[in-house]
């Protein structure tokens, strides 16, 4: 049997021990990770049980989380949920390039082109998430957190994440996907799912019309990093009345033209 060297075991050991030394760290952790996979949020006794660590104790660990910046408490209704700084810290970069820093003139570009509030989301799993955000000057406008989470089938960028995924990865998601509605637009068949994905791939964009959300329309553009990876996703946001379904098509051109400038910037 092969011996470890003395200095490599060593290095192991400090490694193990380290690992026991920080037992808060190492709960801390498990709290962000529980919240993560419940973007929803969860009450101090669901994130206890789900850690396995005693109530006052987490309550501690929240406090300080909370303190940090990395979580918040909804006073009314007392659920727990993940902020966007943990966003802030791992912005995706292509190279040397940070996407988000890349995006930003294009996507003001595209708010000042079109009039209306445009974002930027990154997929993450089966979800997306919006990872910056340009406002609309309008009075009446559609805006998000950074951070917030949204589902690849009722809306125009997870529309897009979904569709211009390799196809194997994209059917293997629709497989997974549970296709909940939300107004009398949304998509809950799979068959037309798959369609619907077939019909963005052909435009190049994807677009929905109060799917997700009655009265709120939005387009959305791939952003490549190379050649098919796709690495983002840029859209813009309305109120239905501002862009109708008419409307699309001129939108979709600058939405279109946004993404292959963040991708001349990202590979420049």
């Amino acid at each position: 049997m092969e011996q470890i060297p003395s200095t490599e075991h060593s290095h192991l050991k400090d490694a193990a021990a380290s690992h026991i030394e920080a037992p808060a760290l190492d709960r801390g952790l498990a709290v962000l990770e529980a919240l993560d996979a419940r973007p929803e949020g969860m009450s101090l006794s669901e994130i206890s049980r789900a850690i396995g660590s005693p109530k006052n104790s987490t309550s501690r660990l929240l406090q300080t989380l909370t303190a940090r910046g990395y979580v918040e408490r909804d006073e009314a209704t007392m659920v727990i949920r993940l902020t966007g700084k943990l966003l802030r810290l791992g912005k995706p970069r292509v190279g040397r390039h940070s996407l988000v820093e890349c995006a930003l003139e294009a996507m003001r570009s595209l708010r000042d082109a079109v009039g209306e509030t445009v974002q930027l989301g990154v997929p993450v799993g089966d979800e997306g998430v919006i990872i910056e955000q340009v406002e609309s000057t309008q009075a009446v406008r559609i805006c998000a957190e950074i951070g917030l989470r949204f589902p690849l089938y009722n809306n125009a960028p997870g529309k897009v994440l979904l569709a211009f995924q390799p196809p194997k990865s994209s059917e293997q998601a629709i497989r997974r996907l549970k296709l909940k509605r939300f107004t009398s637009r949304t998509i809950t068949d799979k068959t037309a799912l798959r369609k619907e994905s077939e019909r963005v791939l052909k435009l190049g964009y994807g677009t929905d019309w109060g799917e997700a959300d009655e009265g709120i329309h939005c387009v959305a553009a791939p952003v490549f990093d190379r050649p098919d990876h796709l690495l983002a996703v840029v859209w813009a946001s309305s109120v239905a009345g501002r862009m109708p379904k008419g409307r699309f098509a001129a939108v979709a051109v600058e939405v279109m033209r946004a993404a292959r400038a963040i991708e001349r910037r990202l590979r420049a």
